[in-house]
């Protein structure tokens, strides 16, 4: 390589790198809007329509100020439905906690799974939603696996412990404002949608 191809090479990564260094300093800078610095918020949301959430903590205990309905279950659970929201993708989460007051581990959890989903056993597959008005029950969604698209891992609620659940279904059309949501074990909630 000549001595003189190797100086036009060098010119121009100087070039290149000194370009980017002036867009690096342009976006640092900028004027002073007196604003106050506002710590940043995460971008990650949890994923709803994976093929399964994570299990959740039996000390998980955030509780939200929204109730749609609380029902009781077996042996002093009770399930208390915070949301059932759509999603612009043409589906309806409910979502809410499981809470187990009494002082010892619930462990009947089984028959949340339901019968139409067997890979999801330990879940809230067996969920159900019920359009009076259009006269459709819906089964909660599920992948390409069979895995329910709601909470997995429910081998036990433990004492005193509240957890998190939820369930998407396929959503019922626009002009329905009202499900009815079953769990095995428990009552049957009348909710209202949102969204």
């Amino acid at each position: 390589m000549s001595m003189q191809h190797m100086v036009k090479v060098r010119g121009g990564a100087a070039v290149a790198v000194a370009a980017v260094l002036a867009l690096v300093l342009t976006g640092c800078g900028g004027g002073d809007d007196k604003k106050p610095n506002e710590p940043q918020k995460s971008s990650a949301a949890p994923s709803k329509g994976g093929a399964s959430a994570p299990a959740p903590s039996a000390g998980q205990s955030s509780e939200p100020t929204q109730v749609l309905a609380t029902v009781n279950g077996e042996s002093g659970i009770t399930m208390v439905i915070n949301s059932a929201a759509r999603d612009a993708g043409g589906f309806l989460t409910v979502s809410g906690q499981i809470k187990n007051p009494g002082d010892k581990d619930f462990t009947g959890t089984a028959n949340w799974g339901g019968t139409e989903l067997t890979a999801s056993s330990e879940s809230t597959a067996g969920a159900t939603l019920v359009d009076r008005a259009g006269k459709k029950r819906y089964y909660v969604l599920r992948d390409t696996d069979g895995r329910c698209l709601c909470t997995t891992g429910l081998s036990r609620v433990k004492a005193g412990a509240t957890v998190p659940f939820f369930a998407q279904f396929p959503a019922p059309p626009a002009k329905t404002t009202e499900v009815d949501f079953s769990l095995p074990t428990f009552a049957t909630a009348t909710i209202k949608i949102s969204g």
